[in-house]
């Protein structure tokens, strides 16, 4: 009874938080950001920052995991996957499909699969939910890890996904409200997944840019549907779920292979569309029914970039064994890979694990994972900076952000440079902490918050 009661005011407590935040500029609640394109519209975080300077405080995280931290009212959640010591009776390891070509090893242990909400202001952690404990049937890439997919919240409810170990909904207070089993994954060469899910609103959004985003009046409001990138090698498919219960309101199958990118939920014309990158075609399909709208060859292997859109057109890279970028209309219809209907194509210098910033009328990205940066005006598809050495850095898996007219680009060894936003090179401030990071950043008020291999550090002037 105690514990109840404990438990209901806290929740009552948190609530009532997150409704008043939801009438501040102070929510990240996608890992792309509130527009989904990079962009902090109304946060101004710290130039400069290293170990000792403007560290508001940072948290020692446990297991290892590359998803994006999220924000919302007071809370900024994370998730994780700790490998245990209860190593696996024989009779119980997954067994590994012969006809798939696999590069990776999976382990004999248990992993546990955790999400983490911290306090804002302190850093203190709040609460840790062990969503599940299991035996990973495929190992990961070197650089990769088995919580790569990002949470993201409506405001009301946290939607995690751990991909091949399920499909979690929590209140904002911890506790669990639904959660699914889609089914194991098999990735290409078993290099691991990152199925980071998307919610969407029929009929009661707001809408930046054409992009759905969130609604700041509307703090409880509940989504109405959970989408899934399901890409692998066999069977892949773009999931809809019902975002208060969990059922499945359609699936459509995919011709397509592992991809790891996220959908991109966009209004257009009275029409919501859901765009999915992907190696053998970019596809747009009807929030509503799941049906296929257009489609459109062109990407390269391994299409991990995610979309942005603005002005009626759909901007999609990729950047791996070769480079591509297309500017594609939203009033598109059917197969639009050779009638010429494509507003621009762009074949240098794109990027392969990173998702381009979209700020005011300029795509940000740089190539492949190297610091060679590239703008690109978003009418014409003309390179306004090409390809130009960004100093101090090498490897790039974070995607860049957008605050203050800044441009936040963070590499693999912990180095952020900050930017100057415009049409030429002009770096402010070059940033350093011993550890690793492959997250990308979150600009949210004057905090920015990073979530390294060891720690996640809210940065914060005084």
């Amino acid at each position: 009874m105690l514990r109840t009661v404990a438990y209901s005011v806290f929740a009552f407590l948190l609530l009532a938080s997150h409704a008043a935040a939801g009438d501040e500029p102070g929510n990240w609640p996608h890992w792309r950001g509130p527009n989904a394109n990079g962009t902090a519209p109304k946060a101004d975080p710290p130039i400069t920052w290293d170990a000792n300077t403007n560290i508001k405080w940072k948290a020692e995280l446990p297991g290892r995991g590359s998803a994006t931290p999220i924000v919302w009212g007071n809370q900024v959640f994370i998730v994780t996957a700790i490998k245990t010591d209860r190593v696996a009776d024989p009779k119980d390891l997954p067994k590994v499909d012969p006809s798939l070509k696999v590069k990776t090893t999976p382990p004999d242990t248990y992993y546990q699969f955790v999400v983490l909400s911290f306090d804002r202001p302190t850093g203190k952690l709040l609460w840790k939910q062990v969503a599940a404990e299991m035996i990973p049937h495929e190992g990961h890439h070197a650089s990769h890890s088995y919580a790569a997919g990002s949470p993201t919240t409506d405001g009301r409810f946290l939607y995690v996904s751990f991909g091949s170990f399920g499909i979690y909904c929590y209140d904002l207070a911890g506790k669990l409200q639904w959660q699914r089993d889609l089914g194991r994954m098999n990735t290409r060469l078993g290099w691991g997944e990152a199925v980071t899910p998307v919610v969407a609103w029929s009929g009661d959004h707001a809408t930046t840019g054409g992009v759905v985003a969130r609604s700041p009046d509307r703090a409880t409001a509940s989504s109405d549907s959970l989408l899934l990138n399901w890409d692998q090698e066999k069977d892949s498919a773009l999931i809809c779920l019902d975002a208060k219960t969990g059922q499945t309101k359609w699936r459509s199958e995919r011709d397509d292979v592992t991809s790891w990118n996220t959908p991109l939920v966009v209004e257009h014309k009275g029409r919501t569309q859901v765009i999915v990158n992907g190696t053998k075609r970019i596809r747009s399909y009807d929030l509503a029914t799941g049906a296929d709208i257009w489609q459109c060859a062109g990407m390269t292997t391994n299409a991990i970039p995610s979309p942005v859109a603005a002005n009626g057109m759909v901007y999609v890279m990729s950047g791996y064994g070769g480079a591509m970028a297309l500017a594609i209309p939203l009033d598109s219809q059917g197969d639009i890979s050779d009638n010429g209907k494509l507003a621009w194509r762009h074949n240098k210098g794109t990027p392969y694990v990173p998702s381009p910033l979209l700020a005011d009328d300029r795509l940000y990205f740089t190539q492949a994972t190297v610091a060679l940066y590239t703008v690109l005006d978003i009418k014409t598809g003309r390179a306004v900076i090409d390809r130009e050495r960004l100093p101090g850095v090498d490897s790039f898996y974070a995607s860049p952000i957008a605050a203050k007219g800044r441009i936040y680009l963070v590499a693999r060894d912990g180095t952020t440079l900050v930017l100057r936003q415009g049409d030429r090179l002009e770096v402010l401030a070059t940033n350093k902490l011993d550890d690793p990071i492959d997250a990308s950043p979150v600009a949210v008020g004057r905090s920015l918050f990073l979530r390294g291999e060891r720690y996640l550090y809210c940065i914060e002037g005084k």
